[in-house]
């Protein structure tokens, strides 16, 4: 008998990260198991760092925008059902000399009590964040995050906290000081990489710094990790948390965006046209960092500095400790409102067929758990209708928090997803063409068995215990077991029928479910 867990209680929480150039609102709920699962987010970007490097003070104007932003994240929030709130401020309005002013302006306009934190408690909350999301045991990591004014970075060995730097090397700052008004910018680039490099041989001593793990948390990474997918053929607006950009990729980028104007920047697939003037600074730091610590390539993580508020909020530890991915996955089917019992049970029809005929379609041992997933998810889609759920099925998952998958596990679990009724998978059909051939086959056969498994328990009456299998050169033959002798398998074997249309495909024979005798 399988046990689910009963869902966990949660609590509402909302972080505000007043940040050198942007200040976002998250609202999220937390449950010790599952984590954060996102409720709202709201950004503004008041660029509070515009100014700053000259005249060490925040302009009005941009405290003008920010409070206004801030007023209404409040309202956002209270709406939302919060029950705690904390906001921080970083790099700029620590470092400018009116900063205080503009903490008591937000207290008195806003309500909101707004702290000032040091670099070490703002690379310490990056961090944090980073560790709920990543296993960081087993070597050497090297965290980095991004802002407006100033770069963190935090080193870790085994998951522990080794090294931890500040420096000023923001996107805004390094834009107004080295970049802005240069007619020639790839001149202007290369002079600021030849400075980035000459700071971080002085302040990242490789013997400190060295990883063959870079995880990048901050609006420069997520811009570079969706520009990259959409170099690479994929969609932009997929999620981009958890993929990796080659160094290749960072340079070829980096000069690419270099040789444009502002205007055509904002036109680029995966850019926020918001980041367009900053973002070659961004990734002429991603670069040099890389080229430092000697890594081959950067993790995005679409978590950061508000992830790390929230867990702080609710006393949890960096990582949760023995969460298991398939009580993740249940616990995303659980709001989804999927009957819990029926997709508990195709995921173990679906494991008994996969078991059967893994060695005879060459499926890697891998290809096991995406099965359970998509099993566990089949149904999430009738959270917004029946008739087309399997299509909507498709888009929850790949646009999900908290789903323990990889870009391409996500990729693979949702289109098994799709394709666990109707029509099977086509080549005009955008979102599959995309796979590489070899996942073309993963989703086909997984898909394959996951039809038979659900048209075997038509009726959501679990009376079909297990299957067996008798494989002949021409003929599949696939025998339900009854849960007790005598049952009517009728309408499950017409169900599998219905549905082995695709198998039949993978398996280059004629598809036959009868009832065990």
């Amino acid at each position: 008998m399988t046990v689910v867990p009963l869902p966990e209680r949660r609590e509402r929480l909302a972080a505000i990260d007043v940040g050198s150039n942007s200040v976002r609102l998250l609202v999220a709920e937390y449950g010790p198991h599952s984590g954060i699962t996102v409720i709202d987010e709201v950004k503004e970007a008041p660029r509070l760092a515009s100014g700053v490097a000259q005249t060490g003070r925040l302009d009005p104007a941009a405290m003008d925008r920010a409070v206004e932003g801030l007023r209404r994240m409040v309202s956002v929030a209270e709406r939302r059902g919060v029950t705690r709130t904390a906001a921080v401020a970083t790099a700029a309005v620590r470092e400018a000399a009116n900063g205080e002013e503009f903490i008591r302006r937000v207290k008195a306009d806003v309500g909101l009590d707004l702290r000032i934190i040091d670099a070490g408690t703002e690379a310490a909350l990056s961090y944090r964040s980073v560790a709920h999301h990543f296993p960081l045991e087993g070597g050497r990591t090297v965290v980095a995050d991004i802002g407006g004014g100033s770069l963190e970075l935090i080193g870790a060995v085994d998951g522990l906290i080794e090294h931890s730097i500040s420096l000023p090397f923001g996107a805004v700052r390094l834009t107004e000081l080295h970049l802005a008004g240069r007619p020639d910018q790839r001149a202007a680039v290369k002079r600021l990489r030849e400075y980035l490099r000459r700071q971080f041989r002085r302040k990242l001593p490789i013997r400190d710094w060295s990883a063959t793990t870079l995880i990048g948390s901050g609006g420069s990474f997520t811009n570079l990790g969706r520009m990259a997918a959409a170099r690479r053929g994929l969609s932009a607006a997929d999620p981009v948390h958890g993929s990796s950009v080659t160094i290749a990729e960072v340079e070829h980028l980096l000069d690419w965006l270099s040789g444009m104007s502002q205007e055509k920047r904002a036109e680029v697939e995966g850019l926020s046209p918001q980041r367009a003037d900053i973002i070659v600074a961004g990734l002429a730091v991603t670069a040099e960092v890389l080229e430092r610590i000697e890594a081959r390539e950067v993790k995005i993580s679409a978590f950061g500095l508000r992830e790390g508020l929230l867990l702080e909020m609710a006393g949890a530890d960096a990582a949760p400790a023995a969460v298991e991915p398939l009580r993740l996955i249940r616990e995303f089917a659980e709001r989804c409102h999927v009957d819990r019992r029926h997709a508990e049970h195709v995921r173990i029809l679906a494991l008994n067929i996969f078991d059967l005929l893994a060695d005879k379609l060459d499926a890697a041992d891998e290809e096991r758990g995406l099965l359970e997933a998509a099993a566990l998810l089949h149904d999430v889609g009738q959270l917004v209708s029946y008739r087309k759920h399997h299509k909507h099925g498709y888009q929850l998952i790949m646009h999900a928090d908290r789903l323990p998958f990889s870009p391409r596990e996500r990729h693979i679990v949702a289109l098994v997803t799709r394709y666990h009724r109707r029509r099977g998978p086509r080549k005009k059909q955008a979102d599959f063409a995309a796979l590489p051939k070899a996942d073309q086959a993963v989703v086909r056969r997984l898909a394959g068995m996951l039809r038979i498994a659900e048209g075997l328990d038509r009726g959501h009456t679990a009376i079909v215990e297990k299957v067996a299998v008798e494989l002949c050169p021409t003929r599949l033959t696939i025998r339900a077991v009854p849960r007790y002798a005598g049952a009517d398998l009728s309408l499950e074997c017409w169900g599998a029928e219905e549905q082995a249309d695709l198998l039949a495909k993978v398996m280059a024979r004629e598809v036959v479910i009868e009832p065990a005798v």
